[in-house]
């Protein structure tokens, strides 16, 4: 018969993505010796001081879980471990961030951050305490470059994760912390109204006339697919993208999979931005001529 102690122990790891604190075994009835013993025959494998894999059975969260038992009960994941839970950022190797109200642990694949967090600051996924998504986005502008950091604040709103009232309450609280000055700018950036796709069509159609450059056909029909524009002749197709139609996994994935098909087809496909239509319409005429071949002189 199984010990009860181990019983116990098991109901907890469960609980925990596999893991176990020292504190926790003990609770469960097992003395220094036991843990010892577990420790010693691989029922227990030790990850960080004082916290342990109980079993041999792992997931994809196991370490996240370890990292937050290591830390204390004030710790929550932050930084780029809170973006990847919250699907705003590919996981990222090496350190898992970890934030923490009160004391300083160093733990070997830890990175520890010390900052009072708001109980408002924090939320749990997958059983797991980590920060909101506006106080990952404020953590996030201090270590990303501008152009990444703009783009996961963009994908964090088109998945309505959070707003940018929430953002600029955030950064208001946060004071005079690194990134925070990056972080306002591109919330006053994306205060400007965005392009509707019938309007961005139209600014693009605007910009081939002015260039002098042959006229497409408007949302061509070819094959399954209906494209934006189209130069039948030169076998060129443009896409407009805006991040309401084209974030996340599966946008990625279909578009990827639209232009494999229509490549195979025969035709050269051309993706631009509403906001490059906006801000760069020089080099949007560039590319378009060069995609068809010709010097338009601008």
């Amino acid at each position: 018969m199984r010990d009860w102690r181990d019983i116990r122990v098991a109901e907890v790891a469960a609980r925990q993505h596999g893991v176990v604190s020292y504190a926790q075994l003990r609770v469960a009835g097992l003395t220094r010796d036991a843990i010892a013993h577990r420790s010693t025959h691989g029922r227990l494998t030790r990850l960080h001081h004082g916290v342990y894999l109980a079993g041999p059975i792992t997931d994809s969260f196991t370490e996240l879980s370890a990292a937050l038992l290591a830390c204390g009960p004030t710790a929550a994941l932050s930084h780029h471990a809170a973006a990847a839970l919250w699907e705003l950022r590919p996981p990222r190797p090496g350190p898992i961030h970890v934030t923490v109200s009160s004391g300083r642990p160093r733990h070997r694949g830890i990175i520890v951050h010390r900052s009072s967090l708001r109980p408002d600051e924090v939320m749990c996924r997958h059983g797991l305490a980590l920060t909101t998504p506006a106080r990952t986005l404020i953590d996030l502008a201090a270590l990303l470059p501008c152009r990444e950091t703009e783009r996961t604040v963009e994908a964090a709103m088109v998945r309505h994760l959070t707003t940018d009232r929430d953002l600029l309450g955030e950064a208001h609280a946060a004071g005079p912390r690194r990134g925070v000055g990056a972080l306002r700018a591109i919330l006053a950036d994306l205060d400007t109204p965005a392009l509707t796709r019938s309007e961005a069509e139209r600014r693009l159609l605007g910009l081939v006339r002015k260039a002098g450059l042959p006229h497409p056909v408007a949302n061509a029909r070819l094959g399954p697919f209906e494209v934006d524009l189209l130069w039948p002749r030169e076998r060129l197709v443009v896409e407009v993208d805006g991040y309401a139609f084209h974030a996340g996994r599966q946008a990625f994935e279909r578009d990827r999979a639209r232009d494999a098909a229509l490549q195979v087809a025969g035709h050269r496909v051309l993706r631009v931005t509403w906001r490059q239509i906006v801000r760069e319409p020089h080099r949007v005429v560039a590319t378009l001529a060069a995609g068809l071949s010709l010097d338009t002189g601008w």
